[in-house]
């Protein structure tokens, strides 16, 4: 079978950046909106409001993690039948993650509006946080295919090569919500609800732009639904992978809420606090978290065509890059901890809180990086059992147990120190579960 190379396996570093960096600037678009939706909400100046939308943040990283169970999960089998050469099979799978999520999304969304008081208690919302909080999650769940939708082909899109357009279709979204934000927010004032709703109009114009790039550029991928058709090993294969994705989200999804549950009785000071905390960590985590995923197309073509020096090769230098750079930005936002969190809040006491809670989250990044790019690997691979333990780790299994023994031994102090340990494990069993995958052979690129 006639099989066109579909990258540039010859220049490895070259075709890395070249599909890395248009999701970089990706995750950057999307941190800045998350921190100017976040500055937006700050700047009204009422700490529950801030507090009602953080709680919130959970329900949409939950949205996220079923979104990638099509996304990541088909595109990873996409990159691999790429490698193959076996386009007709590209076709299905990718109609077939195409629709499915829109189906799930809707059938997500009715029982979740039904369910809104016992959900908006399992978050953690208080008197003071609920009607707030209420107002956020109403326009989110409502909007949930649409959320679900852009996880989809923004993906899928990228395992074709199509990273710049990828991007386009994020960037355009996220600058309509920076816009939309403090019209809706403020000058409008629907606050949470025009927070949420913002979003999901944002979400709403990446999903058009995403389908426009599928029906006009594609070389592979469809949404025909006459091909929304996969077999049985096929879909073995993306929920496999898939959702092994998802439950890294989920899984954190579920760490969040712990800790808000745990810092609820300490002020709801505390929670708008770290819901900052946790947008700010993100700016790093994001951009590291861009160059581990634009590896994932050219990680699971090389499997697929069986060009394991080569994969090696790329491995040993991404691993080597990807450390460097997050101890660069760690040091950055450990230094200026206190400035960054006076950005959105004037609160002495919520820049106290989380100029701390900052630096101890920042602490692991580095160990962070390797957990990400070693579970992106083990994803594109299509190693299932090693991307499954993976995403119960650092922000899973792993990360409760320690924020269970800590808090119990250390009171806060252990709160603060849960994730820093929790990814320095993380790192060691990535390492340990790559050496064990990919043999001894291959073992020597780290």
């Amino acid at each position: 079978m006639d099989n066109p190379r579909v990258f540039d396996t010859d220049r490895l570093t070259g075709t890395y950046f070249k599909l890395a960096l248009p999701v970089v600037f990706n995750m950057v678009i999307t941190l800045i909106y998350n921190l100017a939706d976040t500055y937006f909400i700050a700047k009204t100046d009422d700490a529950m409001l801030v507090a009602g939308v953080s709680l919130c943040g959970p329900l949409f990283t939950m949205l996220m993690a079923v979104g990638n169970i099509f996304g990541q999960g088909g595109s990873s089998l996409i990159s691999r039948l790429l490698g193959k050469g076996d386009r007709d099979s590209v076709r299905r799978v990718s109609s077939f993650c195409f629709w499915l999520a829109i189906v799930t999304g809707a059938a997500i969304a009715v029982p979740m509006l039904l369910l809104k008081g016992p959900m908006l208690n399992l978050l953690g919302a208080s008197e003071h946080t609920e009607v707030h909080a209420g107002d956020y999650y109403t326009v989110i769940v409502a909007g949930a295919p649409l959320v679900i939708l852009s996880f989809i082909h923004s993906n899928l899109i990228r395992s074709e090569g199509m990273s710049t357009q990828s991007m386009m279709c994020t960037v355009a979204g996220s600058v309509l919500n920076i816009v939309l934000d403090p019209i809706f927010i403020s000058v409008l004032g629907w606050g949470a609800r025009g927070a949420a709703l913002a979003t999901v109009l944002g979400y709403t114009l990446s999903d058009a732009l995403c389908l426009l790039f599928v029906l006009r550029k594609s070389r592979a991928l469809s949404v025909d639904i006459r091909s929304a058709h996969v077999r049985k090993q096929e879909l073995g294969q993306i929920f496999s992978v898939g959702i092994t994705a998802a439950l890294t989200n989920i899984a954190s999804s579920v760490c969040i809420v712990v800790m808000n549950q745990y810092l609820r009785p300490l002020g709801d000071e505390k929670i708008a606090a770290l819901g900052i905390v946790l947008r700010v960590t993100m700016v790093v985590q994001l951009i590291l978290v861009g160059f581990s995923f634009g590896g994932v197309p050219l990680f699971g073509y090389l499997c697929g065509a069986g060009e394991t020096e080569k994969l090696r090769s790329l491995l040993r230098f991404c691993t080597r890059f990807l450390c460097w750079l997050a101890l660069s930005e760690s040091y950055l936002v450990f230094v200026c901890a206190e400035p960054l969190i006076r950005l959105f809040i004037g609160d002495a006491r919520i820049v106290a809180d989380g100029a701390l809670m900052l630096r101890c989250q920042i602490s692991g990044m580095v160990f962070c990086a390797v957990v990400l790019l070693y579970t992106c690997l083990f994803q594109a691979s299509g190693k299932a059992a090693q991307a499954l333990v993976m995403s119960l780790s650092r922000q899973g299994v792993l990360f409760m147990a320690l924020f269970l023994l800590l808090t119990a031994l250390a009171g806060y102090n252990g709160f603060l120190a849960a994730q820093p340990a929790a990814d320095l494990i993380s790192a060691a069993l990535a390492i340990f579960l790559y050496r064990k995958a990919f043999g001894a052979q291959t073992a020597k690129t780290v």
